[in-house]
């Protein structure tokens, strides 16, 4: 039994961060149902490579549609609008992911929804929150941060500005918020009946990663800079180069971290100045210049036994495929396929580690729409009503 078995999500979002929080609470047992219109494009989805097993199947989708169902539905239609409203006296949560003001205009929005559902828990996930002069206008991951403050103090004084591949805005920010908040709303309503709305901004919540340095400007006014912060490279904690061009990640900050790794680099002397020093580019200069003399994996056979915190900057493959702490927490695990029994995908694992009512992977992701026929006979809706439909292009 899952921790979240009984809770029932209708999910309208698309792209990533609204997928993968529904994704994450499925994992814990949730029944998710997730909702596309036919034919249209989600980049996300639609993402590149396809499953040779299942041609249908990108596999970003038989990835974040992992223990849903899905089925077809045009909300502009006002058929499936009723179809929603019937669906809703079921589920306790909606999450939907458009700009503010359209699932009003589709007759979808929270108040509506709470007159058929008083217990409904509605999230709304989009990127500047429902209120504010930029509530309409739309944007990706890299401009959250950017106007978040904290890619004005990320990167070299020489570069400005570095992308990272990584979806902070998405994944750290809204699809987690999005999921804190729901079981925050759920516990709420086991307290008191009652459901809520809530809305959830990705730019609110890249705000907190401003962290340390946010707190101290809001105190002291002193604007962080780049190359000027503890952990921005303004100290000995960064990223150094190895004579084959791999990398290592030094975060050597407390002093017996710091004597560690200068010990194991043969600069003891380095030691009284500490990971800040005055002088902090000339003895990173001579960090460098040391770390340039051994290969990657020489110094980690050196590091490897020492509290240094000092790691290997790995490539996809060697994290995901051969790194043995990844292996042992689980973190890449065998999904099955749910139309071809017996044969398993590979895939990214749940973060979240019970010791009860822990993550389960049931399935992969179906083809979008699997379930519409399912969905709506159990509707009460026959054979030719669901054909109907089908022609008016309402599912």
């Amino acid at each position: 039994m899952g921790a979240l078995e009984g809770l029932k999500i209708l999910d309208f979002s698309t792209l990533l961060p609204g997928p993968y929080a529904t994704m994450m609470l499925a994992d814990l047992g949730a029944e998710v149902l997730k909702v596309s219109a036919r034919g249209r494009t989600d980049i996300a989805l639609d993402y590149p490579p396809y499953l040779a097993e299942d041609p249908s199947l990108s596999a970003n989708q038989a990835w974040l549609n992992r223990n849903k169902k899905t089925m077809f539905l045009n909300l502009k239609h006002r058929e499936a609008v009723e179809i929603v409203k019937e669906l809703i006296a079921e589920y306790d949560v909606i999450m939907e992911q458009n700009r503010p003001g359209t699932m009003a205009r589709l007759g979808l929005d929270y108040e509506t929804l709470r007159a058929v559902n008083p217990r409904l828990i509605y999230c709304s996930l989009t990127g500047y929150g429902q209120t504010g002069p930029l509530r309409d206008r739309a944007g990706h991951d890299i401009n959250y941060i950017a106007r978040s403050g904290n890619m004005a103090q990320a990167g070299r004084k020489s570069t400005g500005p570095v992308l990272t591949n990584i979806q902070i805005a998405d994944v750290a920010v809204g699809a987690m918020n999005s999921v804190i908040a729901i079981l925050a709303a759920a516990r709420w309503r086991d307290r008191t009946g009652e459901g809520q709305y809530l809305d959830i901004a990705m730019l609110d919540g890249m705000i907190p990663f401003n962290s340390m340095d946010g707190a101290a400007f809001l105190a002291s006014g002193q604007q962080p800079e780049r190359e000027g912060c503890r952990l921005n490279g303004g100290s000995a904690y960064d990223f150094y180069e190895t004579s084959d061009g791999g990398y290592l990640s030094v975060g050597a900050l407390e002093p017996k971290f710091w004597a560690a790794f200068c010990t194991a680099i043969d600069c003891e002397d380095l030691i009284p100045g500490g990971p800040e020093p005055e002088n902090t580019e000339a003895v990173k200069e001579r960090i460098r210049t040391v770390l340039r003399t051994k290969t990657r994996d020489e110094w980690m056979e050196i590091f490897s036994g020492l509290d240094a915190c000092v790691e290997p900057v790995l490539s996809v493959k060697e994290a995901l495929t051969d790194d043995e702490q990844i292996r042992a927490r689980k973190m890449v695990v065998d999904v099955e396929l749910p139309l071809q029994r017996g044969t398993f995908v590979r895939q990214i694992g749940s973060p979240i580690k019970l010791s009860a009512g822990a993550a389960e992977y049931r399935h992969a992701g179906y083809p979008l729409g699997y379930h519409t026929e399912e969905i709506l006979r159990a509707l009460g809706r026959s054979g030719e009503e669901i054909e109907a439909l089908r022609q008016k292009g309402v599912c």
